[in-house]
């Protein structure tokens, strides 16, 4: 072969080189981007797309316009950290390590806050064991850039159990929960480290002075500092996805809004107030910080994540990746009933009942179904609606099937992409959703086609199962189980198949126990 024939086949041979390396950078960023919002505590008639009559959510409702809405979506739990470890793990309550709050009390004053400050040790919750799968983990190993950014709720510092260790490249936010009860903390943690923010140590649950003025602003001075956490938090959202926008990247952001304590920037704090007009004050009687209008700083509250949803989506459009990236939009749990929220008046569960004790922390629908809201230009119809009845731990094999990974296995969750995709016909159903939860004297559930059943107070011994039809009886007032005792043996049935005794001694219901053990 001549020098000159020689010097062709080289060329050509990096010209191939490099259209196979351009081929594979095209492959690895046709992936989308997969960004992940989970609300905390926020009710499913908070959001105008389903139904909310006084707070504004413009930038999240869009989302809705431009994608789809899920009228019949899940938590797995109807408290924070459960739920969290759901949606992680593709796992349901039944099955899941973490089956309540977990506060690791055992090891000091956990609920001194000044305490907890001057002693890391005391903060997080109970640690998750190392080996959990989370769908972090599974993105990570198809090639993705991840964050967490907000309440992590499932360790603690100076364990193995940090974001970081669970498939994410980088977390900034709160490490533990209980942290999160104020948004003026004197710090939040980036991956394993503490970042100091410029306030002072004011402890949840500080009420105001004795000789404070109720109708004074200046007496609430003290609950509202200088570096709000959302927006520190904000900031690193932003800031990650401006470095991964050439690449695929992941983003489970976990605000702490709405919820309690209240505590909202001022200028949508004033937009409020000229909105609502007067109200009374909260004194703090009901938990966290007085607030000298409680609606209105809620409102303001809900209205500044929706901002930021807003600002997040322009930046993904300024950067051109918007396209190419799926949003999803939900909430850990039903609303709150205490810090001075006031789910009634907001009538945040609509169409269900939105007092204590069919709310947050209850398996009555108000507590478990949540909003959720799916965008993916192109790919999602806009402005469709699904009646897909799903759960947050349908969310892993969702996300493994969307980037062609396989399911761990000992899940619980069913892909929802072919509803995404409009594909009704290739979308598994499932014969029935399971909750079981240790906590307000136990509770477990199943939501079968129309039907759901319901036990609870099981700690008190009480053996009443409540039975409803929700094609007829949304706010579950109307108990019809004697008359269908076919129906309610289905939760034995399902408790004899779902439930697994749980590895955390005070997450255990004997009650359940003996239901499980009968063969």
């Amino acid at each position: 072969m001549s020098i000159k024939n020689q010097i062709y086949v080289v060329i050509c041979l990096i010209l191939c080189s490099c259209n196979s390396k351009q081929k594979e950078v095209a492959q690895e960023t046709s992936k989308p981007n997969i960004i992940y919002i989970l609300a905390d505590d926020l009710g499913y008639a908070e959001l105008g797309v389903y139904g909310q009559e006084k707070i504004e959510t413009p930038h999240i409702d869009a989302l809705a316009k431009n994608g789809m809405i899920f009228t019949q979506h899940y938590t797995g739990t109807p408290v924070c950290a459960p739920a969290r470890f759901n949606f992680l793990t593709g796992k349901h309550s039944g099955h899941s390590y973490v089956r309540g709050n977990d506060e690791w009390a055992d090891r000091g004053q956990v609920w001194n806050y000044k305490a907890v400050v001057q002693d890391s040790t005391l903060e997080g919750q109970r640690p998750i064991p190392l080996k959990t799968i989370t769908v972090a983990n599974k993105l990570k190993e198809s090639g993705y850039a991840t964050a967490m950014v907000g309440k992590w709720g499932l360790g603690a510092p100076h364990t193995a159990s940090i974001p970081t260790n669970f498939g994410f490249d980088y977390f900034f936010g709160f490490n533990c929960q209980r942290q999160a009860h104020t948004y003026y903390p004197v710090h939040l943690y980036e991956n394993d480290k503490r970042y100091p923010l410029a306030n002072d140590t004011i402890a949840p649950g500080t009420k105001l002075a004795k000789d404070a003025n109720p109708n004074d602003a200046s007496s609430y001075a003290n609950y509202n500092l200088n570096e709000y956490a959302s927006e520190v938090m904000f900031d690193k959202i932003t800031q990650f996805v401006d470095k991964n926008k050439d690449k695929p990247f992941f983003m489970y952001w976990a605000d702490p809004i709405p919820h309690a304590p209240l505590q909202a920037p001022k200028r949508w704090v004033d937009y409020y107030i000229k909105k609502f007009g007067d109200e009374a004050p909260y004194l703090g009687k009901k938990g966290y910080f007085p607030a000298k209008n409680p609606r209105a700083t809620y409102a303001a509250m809900v209205s500044y994540l929706d901002e930021n949803v807003g600002k997040l989506v322009a930046q993904l459009k300024k950067e051109g990746i918007y396209d190419n990236t799926i949003i999803m939009f939900t909430s850990d749990n039903g609303p709150t009933y205490n810090g001075g929220s006031d789910s009634p008046w907001f009538d945040s569960a609509k169409p269900f009942n939105s007092q204590y004790g069919y709310g947050k922390g209850f398996l009555n629908e108000g507590g478990i179904r949540v909003p959720m809201i799916a965008s993916w230009p192109n790919k999602i119809k806009a402005g469709s609606k699904t009646d897909l009845i799903s759960a947050h731990y349908d969310v892993m094999a969702t996300f493994c099937d969307i980037v062609d990974q396989k399911t761990p296995e000992n899940t619980d969750g069913y892909s929802f992409l072919p509803t995404l995709l409009n594909k009704p016909n290739e979308q598994k159903i499932h014969d029935y959703l399971y909750w079981e939860y240790p906590e307000y004297y136990g509770q477990v559930a199943i939501r079968m086609g129309k039907w759901k059943i319901l036990w609870k107070e099981l700690k008190k011994g009480n053996k009443t199962i409540e039975l409803y039809n929700l094609e007829e009886d949304l706010a579950e007032k109307n108990n019809i189980a004697d008359q269908h005792p076919e129906i309610v043996e289905k939760l034995f049935e399902a408790i004899k198949k779902e439930h697994s005794t749980p590895d955390v001694e005070q997450f255990r219901i004997d009650a359940l126990e003996a239901v499980y053990n009968i063969k």
